[in-house]
């Protein structure tokens, strides 16, 4: 099973997608600082999650959130929780 993940910055409140086969490892590694591209903005937490049942399908959700429409889906998704704050 794969995870397709939101991650929020305590630190900027801005937003992390990512995918994984370990979301409780994967969101510790980010918390951590042991992810290069995230280690500037912790600490985390979990805000949104899916999960597909093969990798190609995770990483096109992956890809998908990520876009524009993507972007736009989350914000939707989580309007009562962001309280409509927040930069994808």
């Amino acid at each position: 099973m794969y995870y397709v993940y939101v991650l929020q910055s305590k630190r900027d409140d801005k937003f992390y997608t990512g995918f994984t086969t370990d979301l409780g490892r994967r969101i510790e590694e980010h918390n951590k600082g042991q992810q290069v591209s995230t280690q500037h903005r912790i600490p985390f937490h979990l805000i949104y999650y899916e999960w597909c049942l093969n990798k190609d399908d995770a990483i096109d959700r992956e890809r998908y959130l990520k876009s524009g429409r993507g972007k736009k889906y989350i914000r939707n998704r989580l309007k009562n929780y962001l309280g409509l704050k927040g930069d994808l």
